[in-house]
């Protein structure tokens, strides 16, 4: 094999079947594989992203590099994490060109068990990109959040009921820990809904693009390792009040009403109902109160 293949057209399944056929893979269920094949729908996306030739990038997913060429075409740095070896060899030979003059990396393996060594060893990009396998999409950005990084700009394509989760407001049914975060750390803005006749091979469910832009009053709190632990143990029993999910959390039913008190929030609401600011009054409280 050449050490530099060229890509297929990434607009026609009938060549990314034959790329496949050609090299004997076959489409991973497990890693949530699917193509995106509307090239227009692709541009909007990267114009979304805001990079040029000084950006840096993570790619999260890059199959066999439709969105990969469309970014490395605009200029950027772009370091792509692929679990499948398949799709890793491949888009090595694609992009080796971008790769010799060191503005392609591929980091191999699971995203979730790489992406913090990779973010402890290397300066953090400024840009975060993936159209986010359905089995991984909200476990990964509420991981992210949840160690306090933060990127500038950030477009991902998710399930549709994720990313209607991610901005979901206050008192909506869709409004869940994993909304409390995105919108603690970034400005949330859906972008545009892709049915499965945007994929190869065309997914079940529907998807959407969504754009998060960091934060410039990022609202500070005294511990945010204790905010996001307490948030999430607020929305873990849905069903229950505040008061029973902070006295399971607190271990303490006295100090969890004491608490709710000072920060003026009814015993009896649950966690659906409360503002991302009342959940870090409530935490900046507990803070004070545990010392």
């Amino acid at each position: 094999m050449e050490s530099k293949l060229k890509h297929p057209d990434y607009n026609s399944p009938a060549e990314l079947k034959e790329v496949l056929d050609i090299n004997g893979f076959s489409m991973q269920k497990k890693f949530g594989q699917n193509f995106l094949i509307n090239e227009d729908a692709r541009k909007k996306l990267i114009d979304a992203l805001d990079i040029n030739e000084t950006s840096t990038v993570w790619e999260v997913g890059p199959g066999l590099g439709a969105m990969t060429n469309e970014i490395l075409e605009r200029g950027a740095d772009l370091s792509v994490f692929e679990i499948d070896r398949g799709f890793a060899s491949l888009i090595t030979q694609f992009f080796q060109d971008y790769s010799d003059k060191g503005k392609f990396h591929l980091i191999e393996g699971d995203v979730l068990k790489t992406w913090k060594k990779e973010a402890s060893d290397k300066k953090l990009p400024d840009r975060f990109f993936g159209n986010l396998p359905y089995n991984i999409g909200a476990t990964l950005i509420a991981d992210i959040i949840e160690n306090n990084v933060r990127f500038d700009k950030c477009v991902v394509t998710v399930q549709k009921e994720v990313a209607v989760r991610m901005s979901a407001k206050p008192g909506s049914e869709d409004y869940s820990s994993l909304s409390v975060l995105c919108q603690w750390a970034y400005d949330v803005k859906p972008l545009m809904d892709l049915g499965g006749g945007n994929f190869w091979p065309r997914p079940n469910v529907d998807s959407r693009s969504v754009l998060l832009t960091k934060k410039d009053n990022f609202p500070e709190c005294k511990n945010p390792q204790l905010f996001v632990k307490m948030q999430r143990a607020l929305f873990s029993s849905r069903r229950k009040t505040v008061r029973n999910n902070l006295s399971n959390f607190l271990k303490n039913n006295d100090k969890a009403l004491a608490y709710l008190d000072k920060v003026g929030i009814d015993h009896m609401k649950r966690a659906e109902v409360l503002t991302i600011s009342e959940l870090l009054k409530l935490s900046d409280v507990i803070d004070e109160g545990e010392k």
